[in-house]
């Protein structure tokens, strides 16, 4: 198979491979027949970095990938409410339980800018994922902020950081970009 690509990043998705809305309830065997097929049957070429994205939790597909390819680090995202916190909280363990290193957390949805006075409301809570990463003696990477133009700009097929490179939220996520990068181990020689 060979994976869609756009501004020079590879991607895949079991969205591609199923009808649009088609909902994907598998689990155990056909997860990890479905993880193989995307890991080791996609033409990737050469990689500077895989990333998987995972859903929250601690189930068949992260517990699957954590234990059949080596993984380099994880990183944890979650928004600053104690439900997602939560999840957060299991995840990290589990990481460090079958000894995959958490490389940090983000926290996503930080802040919300209202667009016509510049008032900023903390939705979700303001240092959820902060207090979790002092608990948990992890760094938080970076913030993401809740706002329009994320949506926007991702909707629109042009990411905020090709479309709004200068803003500040393209800004958030290079900076968590460049943190994870310098958190990983240097590549073999």
């Amino acid at each position: 198979m060979r994976p869609l690509k756009n501004y020079g990043i590879a991607c895949m998705s079991m969205g591609f491979l199923i009808e649009e809305a088609a909902p994907v309830v598998w689990r155990g065997l056909m997860v990890m027949s479905a993880v193989e097929k995307l890991l080791r049957q996609v033409d990737w070429g050469q990689l500077d970095y895989l990333v998987i994205d995972m859903p929250p939790g601690t189930g068949d597909v992260q517990l699957s990938i954590s234990q059949n390819i080596p993984i380099a680090g994880a990183v944890i995202i979650s928004t600053p409410q104690d439900v997602a916190l939560l999840d957060a909280r299991k995840g990290t363990e589990m990481f460090r339980k079958v000894h995959v290193p958490v490389l940090g957390l983000v926290q996503n949805m930080s802040v919300f800018r209202c667009p016509k006075c510049e008032h900023e409301t903390h939705i979700f809570g303001a240092d959820g994922v902060r207090d979790l990463a002092k608990t948990l003696g992890l760094d938080v990477l970076g913030d993401i902020p809740l706002h329009v133009n994320i949506r926007e700009t991702c909707d629109s097929g042009q990411p905020v950081v090709i479309s709004q490179p200068q803003s500040d939220a393209a800004k958030a996520y290079l900076k968590i970009a460049v943190e994870i990068v310098r958190r990983l181990p240097a590549p073999p020689a």
